[in-house]
């Protein structure tokens, strides 16, 4: 009779968590995500990218200028900044890399200081505080300075590793935690943090977002990048797309979604009073879309299933390994088009060593269907960008960048995530500097000066075993890629 009731509560636990699991994986979005907005006359468009290189003999050598541009807007704003950053800590394997974290936190409480009227939102993730372990002094001078601080409530989310998450939900959410309990190591920096921080890190999701949205001057100007204020990523490749026009209020919609996902509430902006043309007007030669989740892979997918014979694709990616997107860039290369594959090495990840999954397997399969592959010639720094170009045969392009990785994660609807579709001629600025910045990054190396790239041989991995531990863990969310 015992037997055959503990068969029975272990049916009923078991049918909770895998019903707990499926509607958690599966069920509808929170209002506001997963959203593709109207394409827009983009003006004053700047490229901006952030690029490490070396020399032959290992001279290091970088050109950073995206936060720049983040502290010159905010040091002229006097309306509104509504900014949204994953990692904004200062952790970092040593006191040489530049403190974006500490920069930011002067520059946005300088500001607010000087504008008391201003309004001042600051979205970020959970990580930052590994889930409410620890006290993160940033965010406490930002309230003490009047700032709006948004650490984003990601439950309301899908659950990417539903194994553990079904647990987790039914176990520990209510749990809550506590910054002066811990006692396990801090996995990001010293320190340490309770047992709930580790249970909380496992589900394996995040506000993984970088964008800005300010005044200037008359006019509303958004920003996306992939870059993150945070020390450790200070020596990283990034990209970021800057522009003012109407695709700038999207950009803001997107995040007053995030504001009210996670229970606060959305001010009443002061907006700059400037009128944009209709999308028709003379004047922009750009158009973009502002793309949130999983509208991210059906833009990016049908960006590469219209490439081609006579045109080319170009793609620098910190994460590939989202089967779709592989299989499509196979495609691509089967019509005829033109690919060139920029990758990150995969040796790091927030200063832990890593085995090179999922890259150095996706390149082993774009290998083997002749697609061309080139690492990022990186030491310690990320090739961060998460960029893809086309240039069809008619002289148009199409440019996406922004926040993600082209990961089941990043773009299945798991992760916060925001990315730029840009599309005009291929002559116009911001496309010519996407063009000059691939070239120059694909073509050197290893013999040339700089060298920024290296060719597949120098990182190749053809182990079957790890690529099908990489395929395992892309179908079942077991990874943090």
């Amino acid at each position: 009779m015992h037997l055959i009731s503990f068969k029975l509560v272990a049916a009923v636990i078991f049918i909770v968590l895998l019903a707990t699991g499926l509607y958690n994986t599966f069920k509808p979005m929170p209002a506001g995500l997963s959203r593709i907005a109207p394409s827009r006359p983009l003006y004053d468009v700047r490229l901006i990218p952030d690029v490490s290189w070396r020399t032959p003999s290992g001279q290091h050598f970088q050109s950073q200028g995206i936060f720049q541009e983040v502290f010159d807007l905010i040091a002229q704003a006097r309306r509104m900044i509504v900014i949204d950053m994953f990692l904004f800590n200062d952790s970092a394997p040593d006191d040489s890399f530049e403190p974006l974290a500490e920069k930011l936190t002067q520059s946005l409480v300088a500001r607010k200081q000087a504008v008391p009227e201003l309004d001042v939102v600051v979205i970020t993730d959970p990580l930052n505080t590994v889930y409410g372990g620890t006290r993160q002094t940033h965010f406490e001078r930002l309230r003490q300075a009047g700032i709006t601080l948004v650490e984003t409530d990601l439950r309301p989310l899908r659950d990417s590793n539903p194994t553990w998450s079904a647990l987790w939900r039914g176990c520990c959410q209510w749990f809550g935690n506590n910054p002066n309990g811990g006692w396990l190591p801090n996995a990001f920096e010293e320190g340490k943090v309770p047992l709930r921080s580790y249970l909380a890190l496992l589900n394996f999701k995040a506000n993984h977002r970088k964008t800005l949205v300010v005044d200037d001057g008359d006019q509303l100007r958004g920003l996306v990048t992939s870059a993150n204020p945070h020390a450790g990523s200070s020596r990283h490749w990034n990209t970021a797309i800057t522009f003012t026009g109407p695709a700038a209020l999207d950009l803001l919609a997107t995040e007053e979604a995030v504001m009210t996902l996670s229970g606060v509430a959305v001010p009443d902006w002061s907006l700059p009073g400037k009128v944009y043309p209709p999308k028709t007007a003379e004047g922009a030669d750009l158009h973009g879309q502002v793309l949130t989740e999983a509208a991210i892979r059906e833009a990016a997918i049908e960006l590469i299933d219209r490439a081609g014979q006579g045109d080319r694709l170009d793609l620098a990616m910190f994460y590939l390994s989202h089967r779709g997107a592989v299989k499509a860039l196979k495609a691509a290369h089967d019509r005829g088009a033109t690919l060139r594959i920029l990758l990150d090495q995969n040796e790091d990840a927030f200063g832990h060593a890593k085995n090179g999954i999922p890259n150095r397997q996706v390149a082993f399969e774009l290998n083997q269907a002749d697609v061309e592959v080139r690492w990022c010639n990186t030491a310690g720094e990320q090739c961060h960008n998460k960029l893809m170009m086309l240039r069809d045969s008619q002289g148009l392009a199409r440019l996406m960048l922004g926040s993600a990785n082209l990961t089941r994660r990043n773009i299945d609807n798991y992760n916060l995530e925001t990315s730029m579709l840009v599309t005009g001629t291929a002559d116009a600025p911001a496309m010519v500097t996407a063009t000059e910045l691939f070239d120059r990054l694909w073509m050197n190396g290893p013999g040339s000066t700089p060298v920024f790239s290296l060719p597949y041989s120098a990182n190749a991995d053809e182990s079957r075993f790890r690529y099908w531990q990489y395929r395992f863990m892309e179908a079942t969310g077991f990874s943090t890629f």
